[in-house]
């Protein structure tokens, strides 16, 4: 446990391609669907826009059906596709695990520490940054290296795949866009800060949070900016978009939400008893906004007011990125703990001790929900 909590303090922050036209036109337009499917969980936070939904249901009391030494903190968070998990390991292995019995197909030693960059899965290829600043695609078949791209500083951001291009950004400032097949530059956007937040895709743009509390919209095409939203503070959690709606939470104790045709904040969330940041990326399902605090609770917010739905109180603070799934919330603690809660009412319905604090998010996909720990576990429950 000591090691895991050292290496976890080294990591801290400051506080393929698609095989047709047809695809690649989905992942760029405002059709693709916002609950990731029930058989698979391709990315951080499930779909492209970032909700936090899988359209699958799972048991409703959940069993551990099998765990994976990592060998390290696991702060990234799994995908989940064709019956295999991948997952990036603190020691710095790329893990694909069988789904079913949690034996090992193989691992690709990135060669550097990978922290909080979560897989992305596209066309035979997955795609994952490390602390090096190196991102990387590996063949889904045999954890064989397709190319590798270099940033300038280290890459904690998830990456995105829209199309026939890679997004990723970087402590370096910039957000990345290569292409998927070749790992060749398409375009840089430099920001006035570290580029955390994992990219959201939807109609032709990339939407991205910053450090430098700017939000930005960006073409895909050409890494044309298309507008700015001042955000007025540092922001580490991933946006989640729906239509002309995006929602996230800053390090200014607030979870905003954008009108994105408007260009305006419309409204500030700040829970009144408790002035914490929010680190955790917000799920959007039912018209609420559920997000994580490091005031340790789980806060629901009415997405059309920004009044306050519910709050769930955990032991710890909560960096683990919410995921809904048949009108449950998944969430996981610090206090090590795995939460389950009725998205309704915030009621707790279920909670499994872990025994390690938990800050990576869960992934869910054919009746398994996936999860690693600050001691290098990864848990597969069902």
């Amino acid at each position: 446990m000591r090691r895991a909590t050292e290496a976890r303090r080294r990591r801290e922050p400051y506080s393929s391609w698609t095989l047709c036209l047809c695809v690649s036109v989905a992942c760029l337009s405002g059709q693709t669907q916002r609950a990731a499917p029930a058989s698979e969980w391709r990315q951080f936070r499930g779909a492209p826009q970032l909700t936090g939904v899988s359209a699958g249901v799972l048991p409703a009391t959940l069993k551990v059906l099998w765990t994976y030494d990592a060998g390290e903190v696991v702060d990234s968070s799994a995908a989940i596709v064709d019956g295999v998990v991948y997952v990036g390991g603190g020691d710095g292995d790329l893990l694909a695990l069988d789904l079913a019995s949690g034996s090992l197909r193989w691992k690709y030693a990135a060669g550097n520490l990978i922290g909080e960059s979560s897989p992305a899965v596209a066309g035979g290829t997955v795609y994952i940054g490390d602390l090096g600043g190196v991102l990387h695609a590996v063949s889904v078949r045999d954890g064989r290296p397709r190319w590798t791209f270099q940033t300038g500083s280290e890459i904690k951001s998830s990456p995105a795949v829209a199309g026939d291009v890679v997004l990723v950004g970087s402590y370096d400032g910039h957000l990345y866009a290569l292409d998927a097949r070749t790992g060749a530059l398409r375009w840089k956007v430099l920001t006035q800060g570290m580029v955390h937040a994992t990219p959201a895709v939807q109609d032709g743009l990339t939407f991205v949070a910053g450090c430098d509390a700017i939000f930005r919209a960006i073409r895909v095409a050409d890494g044309g900016e298309v507008y700015q939203i001042e955000a007025g503070a540092y922001t580490a959690a991933s946006p989640v978009l729906d239509g002309d709606r995006a929602y996230f939470g800053t390090f200014n104790n607030e979870v905003l939400a954008l009108d994105l045709r408007r260009r305006t904040v419309v409204w500030r969330y700040a829970d009144p008893d408790s002035r914490f940041p929010y680190y955790s990326s917000a799920a959007l399902d039912g018209g609420r906004v559920i997000v994580g605090g490091r005031d340790k609770l789980v806060h629901a917010v009415d997405a059309a007011s920004g009044k306050a739905a519910w709050t769930f109180a955990t032991r710890a603070r909560v960096d683990s990125s919410p995921v809904v799934a048949g009108g449950r919330v998944y969430v996981g603690s610090s206090d090590g703990r795995l939460y389950v809660l009725d998205a309704a009412s915030g009621k707790r319905l279920w909670e499994f001790d872990t025994g390690a604090g938990i800050t990576a998010s869960p992934a869910i996909a054919a009746g398994r929900l996936v999860i690693g720990t600050q001691d290098g576990t990864l848990y597969v429950f069902g």
